[in-house]
């Protein structure tokens, strides 16, 4: 969330800014300048009225300890008791109605960021390996999960309907062998510490990332007894609430945490997008990494993150592209993004597999989570980073689709046979 002071200050560089990202400012900032007057007249007037109050009231202590008659007052002061009632209820009706106009207005694009209304407007920042070549036109995962017995699509929608899936056997154990490949890649090697955080959140902690109010119809709701709870869409939801509400040691940063989630979403936006495979599920699991960092340094951050999590594509021999997202295309919390795309032969074409951004301090901001330097009074903001690294169910398709073989057969990379226990997958029943 954006301050306010902030929007009020520089209302003309937030309007670009919004024009930028392809947005109108007006239908975004509504009558902002009138809804802001309206509200700092209504606190003045609440102010004034009970400076007022309190000078008639010393009065009437003074009438009364000399004996005066201080029954005008005494009116005075109980009409204005009513009258300050009225004016902090209309105070109060225009704070709200301005916290639901700034919790709608996004993250404002960095300096850094390329201008571009959509994906076609991203720009390649580097690339890594070559695609692999094969002597036989590649297939599809989806093609090959089923031939081998491993991915069962049928079941899962007689389970659970459309967009979920079922893995048998070795496409189960690829699936687990590449949590625990990219976890322990991140504790031991990148300095994360992991997190096992619940996978149902509160409301407060879905408004912390930014998730609500705007996109809700995105999110899988879960009523409880009075209060709503909410499948987590991502571990960054969760693991950056960690420390809502608190103050932290800036000694401590960055905090580098590395969790792995199952992730729930309804993709309310995105019907008929995607819909063979797994690529686009209701359900999918992911390592997330998630940073809290000094102002200063966030941007070094991001640049580590994005590298750690290009580490995993790296040691699994995966073709793969950086791309910094445009204004147009970044997500509505992220100041800057770059996208992770790994190349899936049996497709043709790059696809996202990690999604790496530096918050700065929107989503502290809305959480209210502070940092304090050693010797200062004041706290600040941190700024909150976080990162696919990676979606766990993408890169088993890239591992598919990448190391299928001219036999129907598909080779598992090296780094992972101590977790799975076999060197291929072979074609087998279910």
């Amino acid at each position: 969330m954006l301050e306010l002071s902030f929007v009020r200050d520089n209302l003309a560089v937030v309007e670009e800014k919004l024009r930028l990202r392809g947005m109108d400012p007006n239908a975004v900032l509504g009558d902002f300048r009138t809804l802001d007057a309206s509200r700092r007249q209504a606190i003045a007037e609440a102010e004034t009225l009970k400076a007022r109050r309190n000078r008639a009231s010393d009065e009437v202590a003074l009438l009364k300890k000399s004996g005066g008659d201080a029954s005008a007052l005494i009116a005075e002061t109980k009409d204005l008791r009513e009258t300050i009632a009225a004016k902090e209820k209309t105070a109060a009706e225009y704070e709200a109605r301005m916290q639901q106009l700034l919790v709608g207005i996004p993250n404002l694009p960095h300096a850094s960021v390329p201008a571009g209304n959509s994906a076609e407007q991203n720009v390649e920042v580097r690339r890594w390996g070559t695609p692999p070549t094969f002597a036989f036109p590649p297939k599809s995962h989806w093609d090959l999960g089923q031939q081998l017995g491993i991915l069962d699509l049928e079941r899962a929608s007689k389970l659970s309907g459309a967009r979920f899936a079922v893995y048998w056997d070795l496409g189960a154990k690829l699936e687990r062998a590449l949590a625990n490949f990219m976890l322990d890649l991140h504790t031991r090697e990148h300095g994360y510490t992991e997190v096992l955080p619940p996978y149902l959140v509160n409301s407060d902690s879905m408004c912390g990332t930014g998730q609500l109010p705007k996109f809700a119809d995105d999110l899988f709701r879960v009523p409880h007894g009075e209060r709503d709870l909410w499948l987590i869409p991502t571990a960054e939801v969760p693991v950056t609430n960690l420390y809502r509400n608190e103050v932290l040691d800036a000694a401590q940063l960055p905090i580098c945490l590395t969790a792995y989630t199952p992730c729930f979403r309804s993709e309310a936006g995105s019907y008929g997008k995607d819909v063979r495979g797994i690529i686009r599920q209701h359900q999918f699991q992911k390592v997330e990494l998630v940073k809290f960092a000094r102002p200063e340094t966030s941007y070094d951050e991001l640049e580590k993150l994005t590298r750690n999590a290009e580490t995993v594509l790296q040691k699994l021999g995966l073709h793969y592209r950086v791309m910094a997202l445009c204004t147009g295309d970044m997500g509505f919390s992220s100041a800057k993004t770059y996208d992770i795309e790994v190349w899936l032969p049996g497709q043709g074409l790059f696809r996202e597999i990690s999604s790496c951004s530096n918050f700065e301090a929107f989503q502290a901001r809305r959480a209210n989570i502070r940092f304090r330097a050693e010797g200062k009074g004041k706290s600040d903001l941190v700024h909150t980073l976080n990162g696919s690294a990676l979606a766990v169910g993408r890169t088993w398709v890239a591992i598919v689709e990448n190391y299928q073989q001219p036999d129907g057969s598909v080779v598992i990379p090296e780094v992972l046979r101590p977790y799975i226990g076999a060197e291929r997958i072979d074609p087998r029943k279910m």
